[in-house]
């Protein structure tokens, strides 16, 4: 089986092509910022963790999955962070890009990272291109205006919003994205994971409630209390703290209920446990 490169140097190496010769000095700048030293890279290991558990032939498809929907998460960082939304002076324990590098480069820098989100699905190689076109479609269908990360975005502009559909637009979607793309880069049905995606991303966004209600700057790297200063929805604020603890642990209980059938499917629920562990407040 071939060997996938770290997570990291994946992204080192996206990166590398991005911001290489002809990309103006600044804005190559703003896109290291955005994507390098930084992260948790939970949506990328992910992906790549189920596409191991379906043991393809190799992992080529399904890193460069994980690169896209890394790429995606963080263009969405750098939007949300933007004055116009959440106007975050800190992402990652360091200033935010248009803190850095000014709005208009943030903007741009956002931008480029969603078209090379994309564009890193161009390079997977196919007989029939089927695989690249079905990945492709898997990651616009996240980053969309009906249940993807452009619909959570847009639903804190609404008066009335369900908590429960913004957690699944704003962060599910991705979660989904990245199991749903490593199960295709595998060859496998991709429709058998998106439930497996949707309870982690569920779990993740309330974990971040809780942490924003409740948690420390310095420890999470970006600005707690946004929530209740900007009106945005927020579970532990709508279930209350004990409440909200008591869904994360149903959610997570449920988790393993959701792995498919798969010959590494013992291996893929230790990095599960590992990965669930760091949920809990």
């Amino acid at each position: 089986m071939h060997e996938s490169p770290s997570v990291e140097r994946l992204l080192e190496r996206a990166v590398g092509s991005l911001t290489g010769p002809g990309c103006p000095p600044r804005l190559a700048a703003a896109i290291r910022h955005a994507v390098l030293g930084g992260g948790n890279r939970l949506r990328p290991r992910l992906c790549l963790a189920v596409a191991a558990a379906l043991r393809p032939a190799n992992l080529r498809a399904a890193e460069q999955a994980a690169v896209a929907v890394e790429l995606l998460h963080c263009a969405s960082l750098v939007h949300d962070d933007l004055p116009c939304f959440d106007d975050a002076p800190t992402r990652r324990g360091r200033p935010s890009v248009h803190h850095a590098f000014g709005e208009p480069l943030a903007v741009l820098a956002g931008d480029a990272l969603i078209v090379a989100a994309f564009d890193a699905l161009s390079t997977v190689r196919a007989p029939d291109g089927a695989v690249a076109a079905a990945l492709a479609a898997l990651l616009a269908r996240a980053a969309g205006t009906r249940e993807g990360i452009t619909a959570g975005q847009a639903w804190e502009d609404e008066e009335q919003i369900d908590l429960d559909r913004y957690h699944q637009a704003k962060t599910a979607a991705l979660f989904e994205a990245a199991t749903t793309m490593g199960a295709c880069a595998a060859g496998d049905d991709p429709e058998r994971w998106r439930e497996l995606g949707r309870r982690i991303g569920r779990s993740y966004q309330l974990a971040d409630d809780l942490r924003d209600a409740g948690g420390d700057e310095r420890t999470l790297g970006k600005p707690v209390g946004r929530d209740a200063v900007l009106g945005r929805p927020n579970a532990a604020h709508a279930l209350g703290p004990t409440g909200a603890v008591a869904r994360l642990e149903e959610l997570l209980a449920g988790v393993p209920r959701t792995v498919p059938e798969c010959p590494g499917r013992s291996e893929l629920l230790e990095f599960l446990e590992r990965l669930l562990a760091k949920f809990r407040p």
